[in-house]
């Protein structure tokens, strides 16, 4: 058996995975871990778990690879700091210690990092190989794809130069085809007004995008004729001299301000309706950029089918148009688009493109509904469970699904810990918080008083997969929540003549639909199908409550508060479970009423202990 360790680390979202003679093993992002989102360090607590769920030690693996190419990296920053100069001094200084001490010499680090994690020294450990950061992204959105051939779409910040890249996946090759390079990137782009309209970057871009229906795309038309060329094809060009990331300790200047009336809004302070018009423009922006460059590849490659990933591809808004207006007949995209998924795309390139190994694609998809995390047998809960005091009762499912139906339809919010943990940036019903749809208070009380987050930002919902056409206007699976879908026409509530005339946040607390906790402004959602062969406990949850209310529909959001990554262990759980405002709490089989708990006084340690985002 041949065993292929991915990693990618040191930006962000360090992540680990495993592959077995090409299957996936076990992948996780090393944040879960340490409880520091989107942590950078090298992921040896994730490392440790994907070889600990396959049984085997360091010196077991065959082959390790690394997402990136960090000389080919630094060269570019060379490049554009000299192209710049003698712009950007402060941001050269500010950047060349942490390279000249510790990423130029990468592969160094990273065999001292290995050695240190298997207690051997650098020369018995296995071969280093480092697979190129979009090489990486395509990967891991074909070879995982139930497609046996495929156009490939990339899209993100930025890898070692490029930031948008083309590729046509066929059995077991992966042909780059074109790219467009630093610094013109939609990413980068994105991100910069993320960052203008007070949000953190490489975070708050999911902020930007449930913000933007709340807007006009007034600015849409400014972004196209100062910011970006675009032309037919989707290719496009930046005028850089309204950015200030080439060079500077920000993403955006005072060109940039004066064009949009102001300097950036300050973080946490109240968000006005310019954000909300500067959301929709990007976002309109964005999407006709996608859309043409989708449609440039399938003229391009004469393909059916197309696989995305990078940051970009997260954008479900986008996506979602894709899927209705784009000219291919089936979409997919990697659940872990950004740069955890870099990991598993390594590690794949080392299987198919090194070693020359098959492919067989079978019409599923090969992420095993990207469930691929830690899970914890019940002797594990029961003993994680009581050491933090937890009262609790131990139902079997039969009784237990029935019974979280009834608790889910009398409005009661639900922490939801089952099963492996998701790989990426969703939770798909195994670390998930969970409500009633039907509630017109749901979407309120869980951004407020569970997440601790701004009212604005819309809720996702979970739906029986072989009920999803019922509900929305969706015609595909959609297992990894990354596909925005309008809701169906018959379950929505028309507005009224004054309430049309409303802007901006006013829009909130109107009742759109028959599921008002799960419809955004814009009458959209951002749909995720449970299937019973890749989530069976959660499809069987949702069946019960389909059984008790009629309805196949569940609010699912990630079982977090607002700067935490996702809950990981029982104990994460029942931590996050006491420091909000949920009714229940549910860990396998274990089902915990929070008034039944010894509650003290409420654990508000949490705004300290994590940065917000």
């Amino acid at each position: 058996m041949t065993h292929i360790l991915g990693i990618s680390a040191y930006y962000h979202d360090s992540a680990a995975a495993l592959l077995c003679d090409g299957q996936i093993v076990a992948a996780a992002q090393e944040e879960r871990f340490t409880r520091r989102k989107h942590d950078p360090r090298f992921p040896a607590h994730a490392i440790r778990y994907c070889l600990g769920e396959a049984g085997i030690g360091l010196a077991d693996v065959d082959q390790i690879v690394f997402y990136d190419k960090p000389l080919v990296k630094f060269e570019r920053l060379l490049e554009t700091y000299l192209s710049y100069a003698p712009g950007g001094f402060r941001s050269f200084l500010a950047a060349m210690p942490v390279w000249l001490k510790e990423k130029l010499y990468l592969k160094t680090t990273l065999k001292r990092e290995f050695s240190e994690l298997a207690g051997c020294k650098p020369g018995q450990l296995p071969p280093l190989h480092f697979a190129g950061h979009h090489q990486s992204h395509a990967a891991s959105a074909f070879y995982f794809s139930p497609f046996q051939s495929a156009a490939v779409l990339c899209l993100d910040g930025v890898g070692e130069w490029a930031t948008t890249s083309a590729w046509r996946g066929h059995g077991n090759q992966l042909d780059p085809l074109w790219q467009i390079d630093f610094p013109h990137s939609l990413g980068l782009l994105y991100s910069a007004f993320t960052y203008f309209t007070g949000f953190k970057v490489n975070s708050g871009e999911y902020k930007l995008m449930g913000l933007a229906p709340y807007g006009r795309p007034v600015y849409a038309g400014l972004i196209r004729e100062k910011l970006i060329d675009l032309k037919d094809d989707g290719t496009f060009r930046l005028d850089m001299q309204y950015f200030n990331y080439c060079t500077g300790l920000t993403m955006t200047n005072e060109r940039f301000d004066a064009l949009f009336g102001g300097p950036p809004r300050k973080s946490e302070s109240q968000v006005t309706q310019r954000e909300m018009d500067l959301a929709a423009s990007i976002q309109a922006v964005t999407e006709e950029v996608v859309l043409r460059l989708a449609r440039t590849l399938h003229r391009e490659t004469g393909e059916e089918n197309l696989c995305l990933a990078g940051g970009v591809a997260l954008n479900c808004v986008a996506n979602g148009r894709v899927l209705r207006e784009g000219p291919f007949r089936h979409l997919w995209i990697q659940p872990a688009a950004g740069d955890a998924g870099g990991a598993l795309g390594a590690a794949a390139v080392a299987w198919h493109e090194y070693r020359d190994a098959p492919r067989q694609a079978n019409g599923r998809d090969a992420m095993q509904g990207s469930y691929l995390g830690p899970r914890y047998d019940r002797d594990e809960v029961r003993r994680q469970l009581d050491a933090a005091g937890a009262r609790y009762v131990e139902l079997e499912d039969a009784a237990l699904m029935p019974r979280l139906a009834k608790i889910l339809a009398g409005e009661n919010v639900v922490g939801w810990v089952q099963g492996r943990m998701e790989f990426g940036p969703r939770a798909l019903g195994g670390r998930s918080i969970i409500g009633d749809p039907r509630s017109a208070r749901m979407q309120t009380v869980m951004n407020l008083k569970i997440k601790y987050r701004e009212s604005f930002r819309p809720f996702a919902p979970s739906v029986l997969a072989e009920r999803v056409g019922d509900y929305f206007d969706l015609d595909a699976e959609s297992p990894y929540m990354l596909i925005v879908a309008p809701v169906r026409g018959s379950l929505r509530i028309p507005l009224t003549e004054e309430q049309q005339k409303l802007f901006g946040i006013e829009k909130l607390r109107l009742k759109r639909s028959e599921l008002p906790a799960i419809t955004h402004v814009d009458y959209s959602a951002r749909v995720q199908t449970v299937h019973a062969e890749t989530n069976p406990r959660y499809h069987a949850l949702l069946r019960a409550f389909e059984a008790e209310t009629g309805c196949g529909v569940l609010v699912n959001t990630s079982f977090n508060v607002r700067g935490e990554p996702i809950v990981c262990t029982p104990a994460d759980a029942w931590r996050c479970f006491m420091r909000t405002e949920m009714d229940f709490l549910v860990v396998e089989n274990f089902l915990m009423d929070k008034q039944d708990q010894p509650v003290v006084e409420r654990d508000e340690s949490w705004k300290t202990e994590f940065e917000l985002d």
